[in-house]
């Protein structure tokens, strides 16, 4: 079965740092492009950060551009996103990723396997 678990979710104050994984059960998931997405109570579920296959192209949303990193390493089949200086905003459930062609992609729908989610909290 194909399966992607975050980790490394927790309670952080506002100007402190996570840093999340994502570890990918199938092996060919080293070539699928990987995102991570977060969703917010009562928000949609929005794009965070999307890498490609060999981790040579980056992309990020606007709100998180500067402060958070994404990070792959295939030999390990993981997926990684640093957050450094973190605000109450970013307090969401986050989720790992994977679509199955070679663009970076910036929305939910062209995602084919998402992970369960790991909740952040930022305290101001």
């Amino acid at each position: 079965q194909v399966q992607l678990v975050e980790s490394g979710g927790g309670l952080v104050q506002a100007g402190g740092s996570l840093r999340l994984s994502c570890a990918a059960s199938l092996r060919t998931f080293k070539y699928y492009v990987k995102g991570w997405f977060r969703q917010a109570p009562g928000k949609e579920r929005e794009f965070v950060a999307a890498i490609t296959w060999n981790g040579t192209r980056s992309s990020y949303a606007d709100s998180v551009k500067g402060r958070f990193t994404i990070t792959r390493d295939n030999a390990k089949n993981t997926l990684v996103l640093q957050m450094n200086s973190l605000k109450s905003e970013d307090t969401a459930v986050y989720y790992c990723a994977a679509k199955g062609d070679y663009g970076l992609g910036y929305g939910v729908g062209e995602y084919d396997y998402w992970g369960q989610g790991t909740q952040v909290t930022v305290s101001s």
